[in-house]
């Protein structure tokens, strides 16, 4: 092992032990030990701020915290404070708790283009109920999700579209069809083709690029024509783009939207909102049938939801949104210009709003490449940086930003050599890491 890299012999017995006690050895497959280079997958014993420590006692600067949802940075002293105070209150009882007026009063606040919410756990449970809502408000059985799109749900409409497939019916997956991002005339093409059919057209508003000019505003036309429900999962635009999402930076309301990860700054919330009309659906005044809309016992404790409105607090009255994007601005820019420094500025690519960055890794023929991706990994880890994307959060400091950028210019000189040898393999120290979906371990 090279001496520059971090000594990781607990982490790595935890890894074992974490494998044979829990399938894939994570509760997140993007967590897996699999999506970081061999023998050098950190098993994290705290954080604070933008910083953690795995169980070795290696301190890491952080990105893309606890999958973008600890956007205010670890521990943060309002949220933990608001938790505490409602554990003293207790968390669960037999009949909704006061908070959760508060916190529903407080997240239509936030995202005013929303008329009712309701909170549950996850953003799977929110999407699906989103989907359901919309098969029972349309009577049609067809989900149209966007295809540019990773991830909606764990759910089988959903994951029965990916390489994991395995244990999801085929009847199921046939119910979902794709649409291209920012591609109104194919989206229509698929409408017209599954007339009357489509329940609903489900997409993140923008991910690693911005949505063409018209583009949001010409699929709810869409959706209004073809008589689908229009969908935004902003469990990542939520807070990120701004603090009512996508759909108040862009200016389109969509009929559903769900909400998650920086929420809770990494306490378990998300939630459905939208269109009164349907979400009423789910609720005990309206004449029509009813629909099973997010029944969960823990759905609504007390310390999740008092988090939420503290994380939503601090976003508004501290300006978090426009200090996470001037950090991820300050980062973009650095790694550009050192990746560049270095003769890689076309194979190491930072992509994104700079509130969300991502970057790729590309081989000498710029194809995407999962080992110089290992071989980047391993030297950022070997500097301290741990980083699975380049997502900020608002506890980095420009120090921390700027340590980065300085340990991005030394993994991009031994990237170069990998170029000019036309072989990343010397470099990457064991196997490379693997895409999250697929059909074999």
């Amino acid at each position: 092992m090279n001496a520059q890299e971090p000594g990781l012999s607990r982490s790595r017995q935890a890894n074992e032990r974490l494998h044979d006690l829990v399938p894939g050895g994570a509760h997140t497959y993007a967590k897996g030990d699999d999506q970081y280079p061999e023998n050098l997958a950190p098993v994290i014993s705290h954080g604070s701020g933008a910083h953690v420590w795995d169980v070795d006692g290696n301190r890491y600067i952080e990105y893309g915290s606890g999958l973008r949802s600890v956007s205010l940075g670890h521990a943060h002293p309002r949220v933990t404070e608001a938790v505490r105070r409602q554990l003293d209150r207790g968390s669960n009882f037999v009949r909704p708790s006061v908070v959760e007026v508060e916190a529903a009063e407080r997240f239509l606040a936030t995202v005013p283009s929303a008329e009712m919410v309701k909170f549950a756990k996850n953003g799977s449970d929110a999407t699906t109920a989103a989907v359901r809502l919309a098969r029972a408000a349309t009577g049609r059985s067809r989900v149209a999700v966007c295809a540019d799109h990773p991830f909606f749900s764990v759910d089988d409409w959903f994951i029965g579209t990916t390489p994991m497939s395995a244990g999801v019916p085929a009847a199921t997956d046939e119910l979902t069809v794709a649409f291209p991002y920012g591609d109104l005339a194919a989206t229509e093409e698929l409408l017209v083709r599954y007339r009357d059919e489509v329940a609903c057209l489900i997409l993140e508003p923008a991910t690693h690029t911005e949505p063409p000019p018209g583009y949001l505003a010409g699929l709810r036309a869409l959706a209004d024509r073809h008589g689908c429900v229009l969908v935004f999962d902003e469990m990542i635009t939520g807070f990120r783009w701004s603090e009512a999402g996508a759909q108040s930076l862009y200016g389109v309301v969509p009929d559903l939207s769900t909400f998650g990860k920086a929420l809770g700054n990494g306490f378990a919330v998300s939630a459905l909102a939208g269109r009164r009309e349907l979400m009423e659906r789910g609720g005990l005044r309206h004449p029509g049938e009813r629909v099973f809309l997010l029944s969960t016992t823990h759905g609504a404790e007390t310390h999740a939801l008092a988090a939420a409105m503290a994380v939503q607090a601090t976003y508004v009255e501290e300006g978090v949104t426009a200090r996470l994007h001037a950090l991820g601005e300050r980062l973009a820019a650095g790694v550009r210009e050192a990746a560049a420094g270095m003769g890689v500025g076309d194979h190491v690519v930072v992509r994104g709003r700079a509130s969300n960055l991502v970057f790729a890794t590309l081989d000498e023929n710029r194809r995407p490449s999962q080992e110089y991706r290992t071989l980047f990994l391993r030297r950022l880890l070997a500097g301290g940086v741990l980083a699975p994307s380049f997502v900020v959060s608002g506890a980095l400091s420009e120090a921390d930003v700027d340590q980065t950028v300085d340990v991005v210019a030394q993994a991009c000189a031994v990237y170069r050599k990998a170029l000019d040898a036309a072989d990343p393999r010397p470099w990457m120290g064991g196997r490379a890491v693997k895409p999250v979906f697929r059909r074999l371990a």
